[in-house]
């Protein structure tokens, strides 16, 4: 940074000064560590030889407690994809089922909602298209935190669902296909170049709950990239400029994806997924009915604890999926 010319590309600048801030935060990581490690060594040396039992049992706790802080660190260290530390934008759609399948894409939802609150990561519904009867039609959420996307990636693709339909009369058992995909969030990270004259842009009137205001006013945007074919939309606010600001954010991050193909020259996972999906080609199964297992296909990773996965317990199928494809993970 002393050398002469350093700031003459301002890019360029920004770039080593942001590699800089990286290995320095990577280092006083470690070192905090390693000195609460010291630290709580020396304790346990002096409660040794006092036998003080009740001090022994809280180093032993607080040496667990730096164990998972280390492994998080080392976990977030293999996360070395460039955009794994973004934000997230995850996207639901049910499969052929009607109100059964809209039901169970709600229900993933909030098994979302519940993982990114366990992470401590903030989430926003960018669209949400209710059901005739219950769950969604269709769901996009922002979830922000460092390594949103980098956990959640591993979430793309098709989710089944069997159980016994509280919407059957006749209480027959049901199967539903919900499909997931996760975008890095890279607003302002990337120039993504949007021509007005490459867009399509409908109005029409939102559909579901909201009041006399959504059902009277043309609120909801849907925006077709014609160059591309891609199709975003947005109801969730009555302001349609809010609802276009919205879709073009959407619609940003999913060019980003195809520029990410155009560069690697090869299909980025996600859309490597995309392509695999049909119903019935499922990376995890739900099972509630005739007995309770939760199975992710990709991996073999399961538990019969269907309950705490559906309130967001998440982390041993993505650490299990993840691991599998080169990247080391350990519990948050």
């Amino acid at each position: 940074m002393e050398r002469p010319g350093f700031w003459n590309d301002q890019a360029s600048a920004q770039a080593t000064i942001d590699e800089a801030n990286t290995h320095k935060r990577w280092a006083e990581a470690w070192k905090a560590l390693r000195l609460r490690l010291d630290d709580l060594t020396a304790l346990h040396d002096l409660a040794a030889e006092e036998e003080d039992e009740a001090t022994l049992a809280d180093v032993e706790r607080d040496i667990e407690a730096i164990q998972r802080d280390i492994g998080d660190l080392e976990f977030r260290n293999m996360l070395d994809d460039p955009d794994d530390e973004l934000d997230a934008i995850l996207t639901i759609h049910p499969g052929a089922g009607g109100t059964e399948s809209n039901d169970w894409a709600q229900m993933l939802m909030r098994m979302y909602v519940r993982w990114a609150e366990r992470h401590g990561f903030a989430t926003e519904a960018l669209d949400l298209l209710p059901g005739e009867e219950a769950g969604l039609k269709s769901a996009t959420i922002e979830v922000r935190g460092k390594y949103a996307y980098g956990y959640l990636k591993a979430e793309a693709g098709v989710h089944r669902l069997v159980r016994i339909s509280p919407f059957d009369a006749n209480s027959r058992r049901h199967t539903s296909f919900v499909s997931v995909f996760v975008y890095p969030d890279k607003e302002g990270d990337v120039d993504i170049e949007v021509k007005e004259e490459d867009l399509k842009i409908d109005t029409y009137r939102s559909g579901g709950a909201g009041g006399q205001h959504v059902n009277k006013t043309s609120s909801a945007v849907r925006i077709t990239h014609i160059p591309t074919g891609i199709v975003v939309q947005c109801q969730n606010e009555r302001s349609q400029h809010k609802n276009k600001n919205t879709a073009l954010k959407i619609l940003r991050a999913r060019l980003y994806q195809r520029h990410k193909e155009e560069e690697q020259k090869k299909l980025d996972a996600i859309e490597s997924t995309k392509k695999k999906i049909e119903w019935g080609s499922q990376i995890r199964s739900y099972v509630f009915h005739p007995y309770n297992m939760v199975k992710d296909h990709r991996t073999e990773t399961e538990t019969g604890n269907v309950s705490a996965v559906m309130d967001g317990d998440l982390d041993r199928f993505i650490h299990a999926y993840l691991s599998q494809n080169g990247q080391k993970v350990v519990a948050r």
